[in-house]
């Protein structure tokens, strides 16, 4: 704008001085010309006087002037005497001749090409008749031009400096006040009052940007807020696969932040199969892919994002579904387990029973096998029923009556149970309880309370001890089964819960039960909103610690 500025200036400075410069010469050469012609006419009546007083001796007193010429003329057009030339043809022809012998006087002007000048002729007509010319020499406006060139080309050029020092310092004059403008608050400038309406037409989008941006970085804030607190890893890629948005989740999942925003997604992932899951979602739209990362299973949903039939992007969803996947491993491995469990009495109750039937068995034996037969579906009947029991828990749609239950009373009678394989193995229980209600399912603390007792006789020592402490704390009824057993390794103490599991790798049945019972114990306590703790070392013993809301707060349910 600046150089546009100046230019403008410079060239109208320039025209304006070429135009002066014509119209100058032109008023000064129409100011002489007049001037001339009346310096002609007193002249001519000077030399018409001293003509009259003199006669023909006028003219040989005077000096011959190429300049300036007097000719006297008759009437008829012939030349008498003339101040230059002597020889002269006949001048009745010319235009002012003409005129002074019809009008008393005349002008006329005649154009030399090669001498690129012009003569002036003013005749008068004298009292005898006869007409007194005189003629002088005028340089015309072109020749006048050529002898103005000299110093005209030094004005000029003179004109053409102190109008480029005049237009450089007016241009920046003119612009130091728009480069200067203080464009994000417009109305605080002090400048020309022609920018008034454009000055006001930006404060005006200023406050339409404002309030879009705010409107953005509120929206913003909301989707970020929103997907923040996703548990679902999200992220959004543009059409060049990179990053413009990730929350928190996906961050954890890849170990990154959102520094990765604006780089490659591969920046945060070079797994192959991932980018190549990404590549095909976004060649036919959508894609699925389950992954294994640091021990957790993840399935990524990636969809491509289309806007008016071009691709701008793409949606990765990551879902954690490590839940589902052990859940899976645990429905395979109950199902082997429950096969084998049931299978190991079925296999002895057929075998019995087909040494009965062939006749194969004593008389004085046949009892024993029967018992064993009998001991086998008894044995099958508790696991069909602990399984039952299971089922009703996973779905926690039992139906289970909630009633006011004395903790220490219902301990007593299952130790009352139980006595007798306690005394089996000369094992010891003792009961350290105040009278202790809570809110709950009869039936699940009796098997909390059962199973617990069963297992710490099971697995004791001989003449070992079995404590059980029930007492309240504040809000929380604690039941605590301490026994003086064989212990839990500690890579097993995470895995006793799980169903079908013993300590004993060989799954042996030397101890009997179903292998269902810790289990049973770990959703029972969950139904009722509760939580357990074991603490146990090998060959010293267990204590599994049971903490359960006193006011029957089922938050499992």
């Amino acid at each position: 704008m600046n150089k546009k500025i100046f230019k403008t200036i410079l060239t109208s400075v320039t025209l304006v001085m070429i135009v002066s410069l014509f119209c100058a010469t032109g008023v000064l050469y129409f100011y002489f010309d007049n001037l001339q012609n009346r310096s002609m006419k007193e002249e001519l009546s000077l030399a018409q006087i001293a003509l009259e007083n003199e006669g023909k001796t006028y003219f040989d007193s005077l000096s011959a002037d190429e300049n300036y010429r007097l000719t006297w003329i008759d009437s008829s057009g012939n030349v008498i005497c003339d101040s230059v030339e002597k020889d002269l043809d006949n001048h009745s022809d010319r235009q002012e001749f003409k005129d002074a012998i019809n009008k008393g006087e005349g002008f006329s002007s005649r154009y030399s090409q090669t001498l690129t000048e012009k003569s002036i002729y003013y005749a008068k007509k004298l009292s005898d008749g006869t007409v007194l010319r005189i003629a002088k020499r005028q340089k015309t406006v072109t020749n006048l031009l050529f002898g103005l060139a000299e110093p005209a080309l030094i004005l000029f050029g003179l004109s053409v400096i102190l109008a480029y020092v005049l237009a450089k310092k007016s241009a920046k004059q003119i612009v130091e006040p728009l480069n200067n403008l203080n464009l994000d608050n417009p109305l605080s400038n002090d400048t020309y009052e022609e920018l008034s309406p454009l000055l006001l037409r930006i404060n005006s989008q200023h406050q339409q940007i404002d309030q879009q941006l705010n409107l953005l970085e509120k929206k913003n804030s909301q989707f970020n807020q929103i997907t923040d607190n996703l548990q679902e890893s999200l992220i959004l890629l543009d059409s060049n696969n990179q990053i413009i948005n990730i929350n928190k989740a996906a961050c954890k999942l890849f170990d990154t932040d959102r520094n990765c925003l604006n780089k490659d997604f591969i920046y945060i992932s070079r797994d192959y199969n991932l980018n190549s899951a990404l590549q095909k979602a976004m060649e036919k739209g959508h894609c699925e892919i389950e992954k294994e990362i640091e021990g957790s299973f993840y399935q990524f949903d990636i969809s491509r994002i289309d806007y008016e039939k071009e691709v701008c992007g793409a949606v990765i969803l990551a879902f954690d579904i490590t839940q589902r996947k052990q859940a899976e491993q645990i429905r395979k491995e109950f199902s082997a387990n429950v096969s084998h469990e049931l299978k190991t009495p079925l296999q002895g109750i057929i075998g019995s029973a087909e040494l009965i039937e062939n006749g194969m068995v004593k008389q004085q034996d046949v009892g024993r096998f029967v018992g064993h037969i009998r001991q086998e579906a008894q044995r099958m009947v508790n696991m069909i029923n602990d399984i039952i029991r299971l089922s009703q828990l996973d779905e926690q749609n039992g139906s289970f009556p909630t009633e006011k239950v004395d903790l220490t009373a219902l301990a007593g009678q299952c130790i009352e149970q139980l006595k007798g394989i306690a005394q089996k193995k000369n094992v010891e229980i003792v009961l350290q309880a105040k009278q202790v209600a809570v809110t709950g399912v009869r039936q699940l603390l009796w098997e909390i309370l059962y199973n617990l007792l069963d297992n710490a006789i099971k697995y004791n020592k001989e003449n070992g001890k079995v404590t059980v402490v029930i007492n309240q704390e504040q809000d929380e009824i604690i039941i605590e089964v301490d026994d003086t057993g064989i212990g839990i390794a500690k890579e097993d103490q995470e895995r006793i819960f799980e169903r079908f599991y013993r300590v004993d790798k060989s799954h042996s049945k030397a101890t009997g039960g179903t292998g269902l019972g810790l289990s049973i114990v770990k959703h029972a306590v969950m139904y009722h909103g509760g939580r357990i703790d074991i603490v146990s070392e090998l060959n010293k013993g267990t204590k599994i610690k049971v903490i359960i809301p006193a006011n029957g707060t089922q938050e499992g349910k």
